[in-house]
């Protein structure tokens, strides 16, 4: 019961975090990187994905769930990176919404996830 408390607690901090992100109250502007980098920041930490069959997959949460065992926070934290890349809007889009409907059918609510939705 502790553990759901603090978990609760952080998933406040995180909302009132970006809500102050959007409205300009916290420094620090949105990164924006290529897709080429996040390749490269995956291969050189050993991530051991092909980012490529994950974006092509149709399913791709649901791949990287089933394939690779991700956390729920490993999740949320690769669709963000991917999110902020330059990949295609189409693919960032199906991808956040992908993760969101995931999480979702959990009762998981990603406010980081939700704040990408702008």
């Amino acid at each position: 019961m502790e553990d759901f408390i603090l978990r609760e607690i952080d998933k406040l901090g995180e909302m009132l975090a970006l809500v102050a992100r959007k409205l300009g109250l916290l420094d620090g502007g949105v990164p924006c990187y290529t897709l080429r980098d996040v390749k490269a920041e995956f291969g050189s930490a050993g991530f051991p994905v092909d980012i490529d069959a994950v974006l092509q997959h149709e399913n791709p949460i649901w791949y990287l769930v089933e394939t690779h065992k991700i956390t729920d926070y490993a999740l949320e934290t690769f669709v963000e990176i991917l999110f902020h890349s330059d990949a295609d809007e189409e693919v960032k889009e199906a991808l956040l919404n992908d993760a969101i409907a995931y999480l979702g059918g959990k009762g998981y609510v990603s406010f980081k996830l939700y704040s990408l939705k702008g």
